[in-house]
């Protein structure tokens, strides 16, 4: 992709806005399609693109190990690849969240040869619901067991703009 795409030239506008009659975590988009997710972890940054222009850009908080890619359940790290967005979760334990099609059939592939279970229940999320796993998270940096958090009102606007089926790709 090319670097220029994140400029600041290339920030679209975007329509968010909270249904009067919804709850604001459920707010509506009619904007330009999300057609991918990138996550760059070493820069700690997740983008909406639609096709090569950045509509939004997020900072986000990773597994509580993230160098390297997720090898297997329980390592701490976010994975790297290309994955689509498979569910939504309005009732997460993480106000909402993205579930992301970790393991593909190569990371099951590696697992299997290493003897290790891959893990999964990769989400993109918002903060905890529970009090103390909030303080535990506003404690220290890459808080997760492997998954991208953000901030509330962040996954509520995410939550709006990104549908089912889109590609996201999470980059060292």
């Amino acid at each position: 992709m090319d670097r220029r795409a994140f400029g600041l030239g290339a920030v679209a506008a975007v329509g968010l806005s909270a249904c009067a009659s919804a709850s604001p975590r459920f707010l509506t988009y009619d904007g330009p399609e999300v057609t991918s997710l990138v996550i760059n972890k070493g820069a700690r940054k997740l983008y909406l693109l639609h096709n090569e222009h950045v509509l939004k850009e997020y900072n986000v908080d990773l597994g509580f190990a993230p160098e390297g890619t997720k090898t297997k359940r329980g390592d701490g790290r976010t994975p790297e690849g290309t994955y689509l967005i498979d569910r939504r979760n309005p009732n997460s334990r993480y106000h909402l969240s993205l579930g992301i099609s970790y393991p593909n059939s190569n990371d099951v592939a590696q697992a299997k040869a290493a003897g290790v279970d891959p893990g999964g229940d990769i989400f993109i999320h918002g903060q905890p619901n529970r009090r103390a796993e909030r303080k535990r998270a506003k404690k220290t940096p890459d808080w997760t067991a492997g998954c991208i958090a953000v901030k509330n009102e962040e996954i509520e606007e995410i939550y709006a703009m990104v549908n089912r089926g889109t590609i996201i790709t999470l980059r060292a």
